[in-house]
């Protein structure tokens, strides 16, 4: 956690949480988070939702509801449910901040007008953010207080908007410049095809969207899009998570791994060439391999002695894999060694792309093959374009220790394109 902080240090956050968290009994827990970001002197706005609160109010009275999240038609009736749904949320909200003695405001600062006729539509009462109003929201920042903004727009003629929470959190994140945007929902992140995906680059996200909308539960289709959208107008790192879990905020802030969904705007990750302050890292990933059976023990002299044929793939300023490239000049081979990615970063396609680029970097040292040992993973390999070799196939060096090894590893090999 402690080598985050710096970095964030006066930055801003904008939270955004759908009514029902909000209305849950457990928003007690992202307040408690939220008091943990201000002593870190991160600086916090809070954006909320009342579709949920918006449908309870509806069926309490018998109004019937034209559209509860903003995305659609507001008429009147809708209108005046969404006003008292929505300053009952932020009164709570702002009874909520007080408890964990933080100063608060509640703020007029998305001034929005008429969404007006779309398709033939007449819009009626919702609205569309035409501007924040950045210098009340710094100037409350700047003063240790918490703005909280409610789903609605000011037109500055005495005209009220209903207006979709994640725009309003997307157009403040932009306009505060940001560098988290955090959607509190009722789910774990973003499902995609039923599975949970944990970390997509904006422009894979906005793919999906358009070619397999159906992937999506109707429900996260709204988060998905403004997640898109956030990274496109300049917002960094975008979080889904759960609001219901306790300390999901700093889980998902303040660990490599996260609990929730991270979309991001750009390929934050890379691979790179170690050097000695990775060398610590290293050897912690060789020890989890040793305790799996997927890796050799390697100690650190014998590590330190060939760091100039290792590579590692960082995220976010940390390790979380790597491999090594060991060339046999005169047979044109190279190794393909100490492949391994930390349990947390499975499935992400990190050990693939560390293939390819060993691959990459073996041709352009001159060499035409490259093999690989595996005990485990060899089907893996193989997927990968490797196919299965002999002992013979290795240069007599290595062929010797891998005699020696007694691991009987499966020897694996792949012509690659020399750049030499």
């Amino acid at each position: 956690m402690l080598r985050y902080i710096p970095q964030f240090r006066d930055k801003v956050f904008v939270l955004a949480a759908d009514g029902q968290i909000v209305g849950d009994e457990s928003f007690a827990n992202i307040l408690r988070d939220v008091a943990v970001l201000r002593s870190l002197n991160i600086k916090v706005v809070i954006v909320h939702g009342a579709s949920h609160q918006i449908k309870e109010l509806a069926a309490q009275t018998g109004l019937k509801v034209s559209n509860a999240d903003g995305s659609g038609v507001t008429d009147a009736d809708t209108l005046r449910l969404a006003l008292t749904a929505a300053n009952r949320l932020t009164h709570e909200i702002l009874e909520g901040l007080s408890a964990n003695d933080l100063r608060a405001a509640a703020t007029n600062a998305c001034i929005a007008h008429p969404l007006g006729i779309l398709q033939g539509v007449d819009h009626l009462l919702t609205g569309k953010i035409e501007r924040v109003d950045t210098e009340l929201l710094n100037t409350l920042l700047d003063k240790g207080i918490i703005p909280v903004l409610p789903p609605l727009g000011f037109d500055g003629e005495g005209h009220t908007y209903r207006v979709n929470s994640d725009q309003v959190a997307v157009a403040v994140g932009e306009a505060l410049k940001t560098v988290k945007l955090i959607f509190l929902v009722p789910r774990d992140g973003l499902v995609i095809n039923g599975q949970l995906s944990r970390q997509m680059l904006a422009t894979e996200l906005e793919a999906t969207l358009k070619q397999h909308r159906e992937r999506f539960a109707a429900e996260q289709v709204s988060k998905a899009e403004y997640c898109a959208k956030a990274c496109q107008l300049g917002i960094e790192r975008v979080h889904v998570v759960n609001g219901l879990v306790d300390e999901v905020i700093l889980a998902e802030v303040f660990s490599n791994e996260g609990i929730g969904t991270m979309v991001y705007a750009y390929e934050y990750r890379q691979i790179r060439k170690a050097v000695r302050k990775d060398l610590r890292a290293i050897q912690q990933l060789v020890k989890l391999g040793v305790e799996s059976e997927e890796l050799v023990k390697r100690s650190r002299p014998a590590i330190e002695k060939q760091l100039g044929d290792y590579y590692v793939y960082e995220m976010d300023k940390n390790v979380v894999g790597c491999a090594a490239c060991h060339l046999y000049h005169d047979t044109k081979k190279a190794e393909l060694a100490c492949l391994f990615v930390t349990p947390s970063h499975e499935n992400m396609g990190i050990g693939r792309k560390l293939i390819n680029f060993v691959e990459q970097r073996a041709g352009e040292m001159g060499a035409t093959e490259l093999f690989a040992l595996s005990t485990q993973a060899f089907a893996y390999f193989q997927k990968q374009g490797f196919a299965e070799g002999k002992p013979e196939n290795l240069p007599a060096e290595r062929r010797q220790r891998y005699e020696q090894s007694g691991r009987n590893s499966k020897v694996l090999v792949k012509k690659v394109a020399s750049a030499a």
